[in-house]
Parts: structure tokens; C-alpha cells; sequence
């Protein structure tokens, strides 16, 4: 048994799951920051200097509040659907690579060759714990939701799904270290903009396009959030839920903004690349490596402030606008995207 593989796989298991129950815990409080200014006004600024340690104490807050389990609540459903809802972005972020070497590491965690796949696969699976919360709760709000959830994720899985076909289709590959390994080096045009898929071909671009949309669809996120829906639904599907496994549902829908983020930033974006000082290439010192996981950590971290400053400027869409989007615009152009990708890789073959 290789000791030394299975030692490094655990170290790298518990660095990325640390790092995403950080990130979860201060896009919170970025949010909440952001929103107030947004807003002309202070946010949390009480707990820490400059409010830094407020995520530690809403963590204790959550943990050390009375977990209660109302009494009409069908008990094993509503007990499992705080868990179905967090665990798809922690497994998902084995096979994002964050980084390219760190010594004689590389820095992902499942190198798989079906890496999108297991990520569309995983990641549907977080609207059964939605509908599970929905049904559990055994209320009419909370069930509400839950049949929103189901029909929304649903129809913008099937978009989102379609928008990557064409970058796959350029690419000749499904794992996600060969698409980075696609975007490497610098475009000829202009000698300016890296060769990340995003600046290759409109057609990839059009695919971004349609994932960023189907992304905050797919995150709950405004202007798609029907799910939750507080003027409408009073919270939607966690209504019943309080102390940690209210925290589990907020923590998860962060998290998924998190992983969604991470994987633009994996397929359109370049990933850990940037085409100064050599960090578009494998990473032959330390000082390159850890360069290139913080490149990785600022894309993300840019794509969090966008889902974050989305959800404060726009109204919410109504729910039939919301299908209408979904079935009437993004799967036709989806699909019409990957036909178009096909004759220009016909013509140009």
C-alpha cells in the first residue's frame, strides 16, 4: 500500500475542506458587508476589528443554539435533508484542480478523466435534499419551495449541462486538468489576452454566457431564488429548520456559489493560469505553486463578489419568467451553440 499517496490525499482532503468552510464563513460576511454599503449603512463591525471574527461567533451561535425538532415533521426526512443539501459541493471539490504542483504534488485531489461529469452528477443531487426539506417540513411554504427547487434546478441543469458540450468539444476531453492544459499560453490575436477559453472563439463565450446564467439558477441565487422567496413563501423550505441544520442549508448554498464559481474559473477562465512570470505553466518551484493556487482563490473570489453585488441590484424574476428563460431561451441556445460548434469544427478540420 502506497503510505506516502494515501498521507498526501488526506492532507489535500482536509486543506480543501478547510479552505471551503473558510471561504463559505467570509463570503458571508463579505456579503453582508457589501450589501450594507450597497444599502448606506455599516454591517457587522461590532464582533473583532472590523467585524472579522463576527463568522465565529454566528458559528457558535448555530452550534450551541437548542436543536428542535417540531413535532409534525415527518422526522427522518427532515433529520437527512440539511445533509444532502451541504455534502455535493464538498465532494465536488475532489476533482476541481486548484493548483497545478506544490513540490511533487499535483494539486487536485481525483485527477478523473469524467471530472464534468461527476461534477453534474453530484451537483444534482442537492435538489433532493431541497425537496426533502420541502416535503419533511409538512407545511405549505416549505413545500412550495420544495416543488419550485425541484422544477427550477431541474430545467437549468439541462442548459448548464449543454453550454459546456461546446468547450468539451474543442478541448477532446473531459478532465478538467486537460482543459486547463487547453487554455495555457497566449493567444495570437492582439499578443494582449491569455488563451483562456472565454477569449478563444465567441462560440465559447456564448457557453459562458449561458452557464453564468444557469449558475445562479442553479445556486438559489437572486434573481432566481423562487425557492426561498421571503416576501412570497417566508423563507420557502427551511422555514421549519433552526440552530445547526438551518446553518447547514445557509452554509450549502454558499458553498455551491463557491464550487459554481470555482468551475467557471476552471472552464472559461484558465484556472490556476495567468501568462506572467511563467504561472501559465506547471509549476517547477514552490513559490510558483503557491502562486497559482492564489490566482486560483482571486478568480473565484471575483466570481463570489458578482453573485454577491447580482443579488443586491436586481429584482426577482417571477416564477413563469423564470421557466420562460430556462425552456424558451437557454436550452434553444444551448442547443443551437452546439450545432454551430459542430460545422466550425467541420469547417475547420
Amino acid at each position: 500500500m502506497d503510505w506516502k499517496f494515501l498521507l498526501f490525499s488526506a492532507v489535500k482532503i482536509l486543506a480543501g475542506f478547510s479552505v471551503l468552510m473558510v471561504m463559505v464563513a467570509y463570503v458571508v460576511l463579505i456579503e453582508r458587508r457589501l450589501c450594507a454599503a450597497i444599502q448606506d449603512r455599516l454591517g457587522p463591525n461590532r464582533v473583532g476589528p472590523c467585524g472579522l471574527l463576527q463568522p465565529l461567533a454566528d458559528a457558535v451561535k448555530s452550534f450551541l443554539k437548542e436543536d428542535f425538532t417540531p413535532g409534525h415533521v415527518r422526522k427522518a426526512y427532515y433529520w437527512l435533508a440539511p445533509a444532502l443539501v451541504m455534502m455535493p459541493a464538498i465532494l465536488n471539490i475532489a476533482v476541481i484542480p486548484f493548483g497545478s504542483r506544490l513540490g511533487d504534488q499535483r494539486m487536485v485531489i481525483a485527477d478523473l478523466n469524467v471530472g464534468i461529469l461527476y461534477v453534474f452528477g453530484i451537483a444534482s443531487l442537492g435538489v433532493y435534499g431541497i425537496v426533502l426539506a420541502g416535503y419533511a417540513a409538512n407545511s405549505k411554504y416549505p413545500f412550495l419551495g420544495g416543488i419550485r427547487a425541484s422544477a427550477q434546478m431541474i430545467s437549468y441543469e439541462v442548459s448548464m449541462g449543454l453550454a459546456v458540450i461546446p468547450l468539451f468539444m474543442f478541448v477532446g476531453s473531459l478532465n478538467l486538468s486537460d482543459v486547463i492544459a487547453h487554455q495555457q499560453g497566449r493567444l495570437a490575436w492582439l499578443l494582449i489576452l491569455p488563451n483562456w477559453t472565454v477569449f478563444q472563439n465567441p462560440i465559447l463565450l456564448f457557453s459562458f454566457v449561458i452557464f453564468l446564467g444557469a449558475s445562479f439558477a442553479e445556486t438559489n441565487r437572486l434573481p432566481f431564488d423562487m425557492p426561498e422567496s421571503e416576501q412570497e413563501l417566508a423563507g420557502g423550505y427551511n422555514v421549519e429548520y433552526s440552530s445547526i441544520r438551518f446553518a447547514l442549508f445557509f452554509m450549502g448554498e454558499y458553498a455551491n456559489m463557491i464550487l459554481a464559481s470555482a468551475i467557471m474559473t476552471t472552464l472559461f477562465f484558465g484556472g490556476w493560469t495567468l501568462p506572467i512570470f511563467g504561472l501559465d505553466q506547471p509549476a517547477t518551484t514552490w513559490w510558483q505553486g503557491t502562486a497559482q493556487i492564489a490566482i486560483f482563490l482571486g478568480k473565484m473570489l471575483a466570481f463570489m463578489l458578482m453573485f454577491v453585488w447580482v443579488r443586491w441590484m436586481l429584482p426577482r424574476f417571477r416564477y413563469d419568467q423564470l421557466m420562460n428563460l430556462g425552456w424558451g431561451r437557454f436550452l434553444p441556445l444551448a442547443l443551437a451553440n452546439i450545432v454551430v460548434t459542430a460545422v466550425w469544427l467541420w469547417l475547420t478540420a
